[in-house]
Order: C-alpha cells, then structure tokens, then sequence
C-alpha cells in the first residue's frame, strides 16, 4: 500500500514488549506508554499500514472488536465514567507514528474543568457550539 513505510524502524511493529490486553490474529491491544488517563489503551492492526482508510474494512472490524474488548477490561479494571476514541490520520491530524492506532482513552469526571465538546476539542477554538 501507498502510506506503508519501512517496519524496521516502526515502534509498533514489536509489541513484544508490552502487557497485552487483547489481541487475535488481526490485531492488539496495549497501553499507551504515555497515556492521557489511567488506562488509556491502543489498539494497532498486526499488518503494518499507516493510514487507518487503507486498512480494509476487515482489518479496521478486527480494530474496533478489540477496541470493545478492550474497553470491558479497562471498564473493569479502572472504572472510568466515558471514554474517548480517536484515530489520528495524517501528520495534518496529529499522526507522529505511521502505523495505524486507535486510542481508547477512558475519561473520569473532573480530568479537566469542562469535557463538553469531547473529540472536538483537538481545534480548540471550535469545541464548544
């Protein structure tokens, strides 16, 4: 694919390293190793590929049923009150790592003095409407 780069020098490319929550033969879950909240999760497809619109829909499925399975243990384990997903797409969008990965950021009442607006607030001038 196009947006591919060399998985010799991808970080996400050996997650042997880290706790894995969840994975299957599509894909894994781990912690975000600088996390936002107390269990901020990523999910990563195994196929390297950088931009999350060229996975196929059967790569981005395996995706979001870890990110499900994902959020039960975080639900679970660090009871949070919501939750953030997010996928950055393009340097334009924030991506600094080029291989596809979804934040599941859970969120607690009181993180930050207003949440209205939630993913909106990546333009913050735009959050509230």
């Amino acid at each position: 694919m196009g947006t591919e780069i060399n998985k010799n020098k991808c970080i996400f490319c050996d997650w042997s390293s880290r706790e894995i929550l969840v994975e299957d033969e599509h894909a894994v879950a781990f912690f975000d190793a600088f996390p936002v909240n107390p269990g901020h999760v990523l999910v990563i497809p195994k196929k390297h590929v950088a931009d999350y619109f060229e996975l196929g829909s059967d790569l981005q499925f395996a995706c979001m049923n870890l990110l499900n399975q994902a959020k039960d243990i975080i639900r679970e384990r660090y009871k949070p009150d919501g939750f953030n997903i997010g996928i950055n797409a393009g340097a334009a969008a924030g991506q600094t790592i080029f291989h596809v990965h979804l934040h599941l950021i859970p969120r607690y009442h009181g993180d930050i003095p207003d949440p209205r607006g939630g993913v909106r607030g990546v333009i913050p001038s735009r959050r509230s409407y």
